[in-house]
């Protein structure tokens, strides 16, 4: 009998895959949101199967507000939200209305991997700029931007996928009055905003939504629940009535009616609050079990910083070293790890390699990394 798929990643028995970027499932909040089930079910409202709103739900869309006003800190108005299924989706509806084949799109180098094809499905042209450790660098992209005006920048401005570098507020800053000057969006996906484990990052970009052309991404995916495919988009009242206007939203109306009534009672009841508490205090002792064990165990040759918040250890081996050749032999004996080069425009980055940390508790982190050295070590050496 063939074997049933139920989840997007099937990690084999006995293989630790550090490639994996998403909770495992014994961490996902399956009596939790029964509990807001129950809440939501017992008000006896039928809407809740109904056709939604295209925005979403009025209700739930201030729940949102006042629960996003909490986490950055600000006032977040509810006129300025407009629901989606999660960031991949609402980066398709970007493209879908703010792009036409051919238009430039710049990224980070290196970016989100699996960002490249939903871009490549628009048509679009993708090159990068490159990061340094206070996040982009506004001098290239200014220096591009006075060659070529992109549709939109997309970033990762907080715990970045892969490298985990936080961009500098002063450079938030910076970045939006370029995005005024030149006339692009931002695209900022959060979705690590509030996956921090020692202090808060600096100001979301939903701050800047009402003094220039930029969009902020959020999603209940790594808070919560991936399967509950449910974000937000924040951004100006009059550019929700265009997202709302578009086809695929004016035939299905609200993207997720159902799973946005279910989360509202989460917001509602503190179940949110109370579970990303837990999430931030189990994801920072894995970061200390991580940290701890990828210095014991692999060479001192190896570079990383370690991270205050997100998913992942970005690590640097030699120039001469291939991430891709070393994932080969790593398989071999039950490790993976996701390569540099995945992260590239131009597939460089080719001595880098990502490992996260989100799915696995902390005797598998030390096992896998226990691998990974003696893989490390007797395919380059003491060096």
């Amino acid at each position: 009998m063939t074997m049933m798929r139920t989840t997007q990643i099937q990690v084999p028995e006995g293989f630790i895959d550090f490639g994996v970027g998403q909770p495992a499932n014994a961490i996902l909040p399956l009596d939790l949101l029964r509990q807001a089930s129950e809440h939501r079910f017992a008000q006896g409202d039928p809407a809740l199967l109904q056709y939604g709103p295209e925005e979403g739900d009025g209700y739930f869309n201030q729940t949102l507000a006042d629960f996003l006003s909490s986490e950055y800190g600000e006032p977040v108005s509810s006129e300025g939200l407009f629901i989606t299924n999660g960031v991949s989706q609402a980066l398709d509806l970007v493209c879908t209305l703010l792009t036409k084949p051919g238009d430039l799109v710049l990224v980070e180098e290196p970016t989100y991997f699996l960002v490249f094809r939903i871009f490549h499905n628009h048509g679009l042209r993708v090159e990068s700029i490159a990061l340094d450790e206070e996040g982009l660098n506004l001098e290239q992209l200014e220096a591009k931007l006075q060659q070529e005006r992109p549709a939109f920048l997309y970033t990762i401005p907080t715990f970045q996928n892969p490298t985990s570098i936080t961009l500098s507020q002063e450079r938030r800053d910076a970045l939006v009055a370029l995005s005024r000057q030149y006339n692009f969006f931002v695209v900022a996906d959060e979705v690590y905003h509030m996956l921090h484990y020692t202090q808060s990052p600096p100001l979301s970009f939903g701050h800047y939504v009402e003094q220039a052309p930029v969009l902020s991404l959020g999603t209940f995916s790594k808070i919560l629940a991936p399967g509950l495919r449910l974000g937000w988009m924040q951004t100006t009242p009059a550019m929700v009535d265009r997202f709302v206007d578009s086809g695929l939203v004016r035939s299905g109306g609200g993207l997720n009616p159902l799973a946005s009534g279910l989360v509202r009672s989460a917001l509602d009841l503190g179940i949110q609050a109370r579970y990303l508490a837990w999430l931030r205090h189990l994801f920072h002792e894995r970061i200390t079990v991580f940290d701890q064990a990828l210095r014991a165990h692999l060479p001192p040759w190896v570079e990383f910083t370690t991270p205050t918040g997100g998913y992942f250890f970005w690590l640097k081996l030699p120039p001469t070293m291939d991430a891709q050749t070393l994932l080969a032999k790593a398989e071999a004996h039950k490790v993976g790890f996701r390569p540099g080069n995945k992260f590239s425009t131009t597939g460089s980055l080719s001595n880098y390699l990502r490992l996260s940390f989100s799915y696995y508790d902390s005797d598998q982190l030390v096992e896998g990394v226990e691998r990974l050295g003696k893989v490390i070590e007797s395919t380059f050496g003491s060096q």
